[in-house]
């Protein structure tokens, strides 16, 4: 019998177990948002050592550790490493010069700097208690939700993670407010005969732990490869001329979407060649205010009315920028018509049936499709005879 492996990708591995119960687990490249490119791997080796490595475990949780026993290590290699109480089962991500750069990233001086050891490659008995580990944390959760609802506590536990020798757990909670939950974690350790460890998180992390699929139809952001949230405001919408929509600018997890500073530097890098019109630029006929702008076409509207009633005018920024120049020097410029762009038409056309959501739009199409077929079909039926007089 052929035995298929499972991915884990909380882990970025794959695993399977043959019939006599032993566990093969191997890392998967790509399958882990926490997996790492090493850009320098193809570099000549320039002889020094780097002790420290840099270990993962499930979601957004890693960390560095110092290979004190200079063991030959790559990365996706499963590790046992050094936790508060016993050991705990990791995979190494990262290996060599780049894990210092990592650390210099994160402020931590890895001179004078305090990390925990790598003991050993995992052993057979290692992956295997891991594993029980693993299979044990989604009745955990469940579990653990029912009691903090009896002990009517206002938090929701999102996750739960097992250390690898399953004698300590982290249960991951989101809570609006400060928690009392000294009960909750005695309740949890007599019913699962282990150490608790509560750690809060925020309801964008909630989002990237639960997964979905975002308003582009792609997997969120935030579950596949985020592993850090950059704060996101309302200015970078602004940069990018966007409606201040609550609905239409917030993600899933109800804060304002992650991929709102994804293109933004395209936007103001864009703006810079936009002229600042701080009123109306004078023509022969009337002066003109500007409305909007689109700034990847380079095209500023403006209409007649301050309100922006009326008719508007698209002008390149190129002609914008002749028009103020002209106006400083006190010189008016002809009239201006509204110039139809290119494909405006087809682009109406298309808003006008997309933006048509009624949900009734094709029943009068319908209606006489079967109006139709009942006289088709009535026409064809064979008239019945006069009755013949009787002699």
């Amino acid at each position: 019998m052929r035995i298929h492996y499972i991915n884990d990708c909380e882990r970025g591995c794959c695993k399977r177990q043959d019939e006599q119960k032993q566990w093969d687990v191997a890392s998967c490249r790509g399958c882990c948002k926490l997996a790492e490119h090493d850009w320098l791997n193809d570099l000549p080796y320039d002889g020094q050592t780097y002790p420290i490595c840099e270990v993962r475990f499930k979601n957004t949780h890693k960390g560095f550790y110092k290979n004190v026993n200079e063991l030959v290590l790559a990365p996706g290699d499963i590790v046992a490493v050094e936790a508060v109480s016993g050991h705990d089962v990791g995979i190494v991500s990262l290996t060599g010069p780049l894990v210092y750069r990592q650390l210099k990233r994160q402020n931590i001086n890895a001179d004078t700097g305090e990390f925990k050891k790598i003991y050993r490659r995992a052993k057979p008995l290692d992956i295997e208690k891991w594993q029980e580990a693993i299979a044990r944390e989604h009745v955990t959760m469940i579990q653990s939700r029912r009691i903090a609802t009896t002990l009517k506590l206002d938090m929701k536990i999102g996750d739960v993670e097992f250390q690898g020798d399953g004698s300590r757990a982290i249960f991951y909670y989101i809570a609006e407010g400060r928690i009392d939950f000294r009960e909750l974690i005695k309740r949890l350790a007599e019913e699962f005969h282990i150490r608790v460890e509560m750690r809060q998180i925020g309801v964008r992390q909630e989002a990237g732990l639960i997964g979905g699929i975002g308003i582009c139809g792609r997997e969120l952001c935030c579950s596949q490869w985020m592993a850090g949230f950059s704060t996101v405001n309302t200015g970078v919408a602004r940069w990018q001329d966007m409606a201040l929509n609550p609905q239409k600018l917030s993600g899933q997890c109800g804060r304002l979407k992650c991929c709102l500073n994804h293109e933004v530097a395209t936007y103001v890098d864009a703006q810079k060649d936009f002229p600042k019109v701080h009123g109306p630029i004078e023509t022969v006929e009337q002066p003109l205010f500007l409305q909007k702008t689109d700034i990847l076409k380079g095209i500023m509207y403006f209409t007649a009315d301050p309100e922006g009633v009326g008719e508007q005018i698209p002008l390149p920024i190129e002609r914008v920028k002749e028009i103020i120049a002209l106006n400083r020097k006190g010189i008016k410029v002809p009239a201006l018509s509204k110039q139809p762009e290119k494909n405006e038409k087809a682009l109406t056309d298309y808003q006008a049936v997309a933006d048509d959501d009624s949900i009734t739009r094709f029943d009068s199409r319908q209606k006489a499709k079967h109006r139709s077929r009942r006289r088709r079909s009535t026409s064809n039926r064979k008239k019945p005879s006069p009755a013949k007089p009787a002699k």
